[in-house]
């Protein structure tokens, strides 16, 4: 690998560790120490989770009408919203302002998200894009290795301020590797390009961005209240912790191995494959309550979760290879829809049922419907228009 290749490597990787693995989820293994001080219920939980998740969308889908002159600057600005947020969560106190920090923090997310990766997937190969998503799991691994530490001698306040610290060096390191890389004018085609592709491509997008709007959907409960849940069924001590900390460990090298095995399977197969062993994963913590399931759930969460990203991202890529920017922006737009419905859902079942059953189950059979799109969706294309069903 290129000097060059690598920087801009370990950039994207850091960038996506700021804005996703902290900035969006570091949430989740703070939220029970936030619901034990009796800061909002819930359902407050599941309205503070869909506020992320609505600017994300924001984020997303401006990205895909507007035309972006300057990346390195768009990027720059989200990984200062994104830093700024995470430690504003730890500087006020109701649940107004937390509302409007995870807002901004989900349209940080999907600027670095969208940006970054057009900037990154410039110069990599499919294995090297694995490699820059599993920036996400490391983030994610990240975050479960400081927040008890932070938490140890402190309360929650500083355990957010603690983890904005972190973003702001990771956030610094990311700037510098990426700044005035691919930094001009990115060529949009028009709106009128797509009429230049096959009705089967067109179909096959289609089929993907319900297949990921539906993943993001069912996937979100479980990464909205995996370590709430995990608490209720489990005396060991620190399940919380260990738990998101395997979700990070699991899903930091998964990126790699789902594009292997997409090179031999094809996308479509690999794709099914990751997101119906998620949905088992998700219904196993549920169906047999106890530490053991709540870990192997954990595991097959993270092993897919990020792993269904890259695939979902670069089989988009592949069917419209010149305009990159725009459909990962208009894919994320789709999974960004499901985010926000997904806990609101949540929240109101896990609050009238008192149980976190009903909403994981529900999120399973979600991800299950998902899984089963692609093969009946794509499979009745023609396939000699489209190699890339296969």
């Amino acid at each position: 690998m290129e000097r060059r290749t690598l920087i801009v490597l370990l950039g994207g990787i850091a960038a996506l560790m700021v804005a996703m693995g902290i900035g969006r989820f570091a949430f989740t293994p703070i939220l029970p120490m936030m619901m034990d001080h009796h800061l909002f219920s819930a359902a407050g939980a599941g309205y503070l989770a869909s506020s992320n998740y609505l600017g994300y969308l924001i984020g997303a889908f401006v990205l895909t009408l507007v035309q972006v002159k300057g990346r390195s600057t768009l990027l720059f600005a989200g990984l200062i919203v994104s830093i700024a947020t995470t430690w504003g969560m730890g500087v006020f106190h109701s649940l107004e302002a937390w509302l409007v920090l995870r807002s901004l923090s989900g349209l940080a997310s999907a600027i670095v998200f969208v940006i970054a990766s057009s900037i990154v997937l410039d110069r990599l190969s499919a294995l090297q894009a694995g490699i820059f998503y599993g920036g996400v799991g490391a983030g994610i691994l990240l975050t479960g290795l400081s927040v008890p530490l932070l938490a140890r001698n402190s309360d929650w306040t500083e355990v957010w301020k603690g983890l904005g610290l972190i973003s702001l060096i990771l956030g610094l390191a990311a700037w510098y590797s990426l700044r005035d890389r691919h930094t001009g004018t990115q060529t949009l085609s028009s709106p009128h390009d797509h009429d230049h592709h096959p009705s089967a491509v067109r179909r096959v997008l289609i089929c993907l961005m319900i297949a990921y709007g539906l993943e993001g959907l069912g996937y979100i409960v479980t990464g909205t209240y995996l370590v709430a849940f995990a608490k209720s069924v489990s005396s060991i001590q620190n399940i919380a912790s260990l738990s998101w900390m395997l979700v990070g460990i699991s899903a930091t090298p998964s990126c790699v191995g789902w594009s292997m095995l997409a090179s031999r399977w094809g996308k479509k197969w690999t794709l099914t494959v990751a997101m119906l062993l998620q949905s088992i994963g998700i219904a196993i913590p549920v169906l047999i309550p106890s530490s053991t399931a709540v870990l192997a759930g954990a595991l097959m969460f993270g092993v897919t979760f990020m792993g269904i990203t890259t695939l979902s991202v670069a089989f988009a890529k592949d069917l419209y290879p010149q305009n990159n920017r725009k459909i990962i922006g208009l894919l994320t737009t789709f999974f960004g829809l499901g985010q926000i419905i997904g806990p609101l859902i949540a929240g109101l079942l896990i609050l009238g049922n008192s149980s976190y059953r009903t909403a994981l189950i529900g999120a399973a059979f979600i991800i299950f419907l998902g899984a089963l799109s692609l093969p009946l969706g794509i499979g009745r294309t023609d396939r000699k228009q489209l190699k890339l069903a296969k």
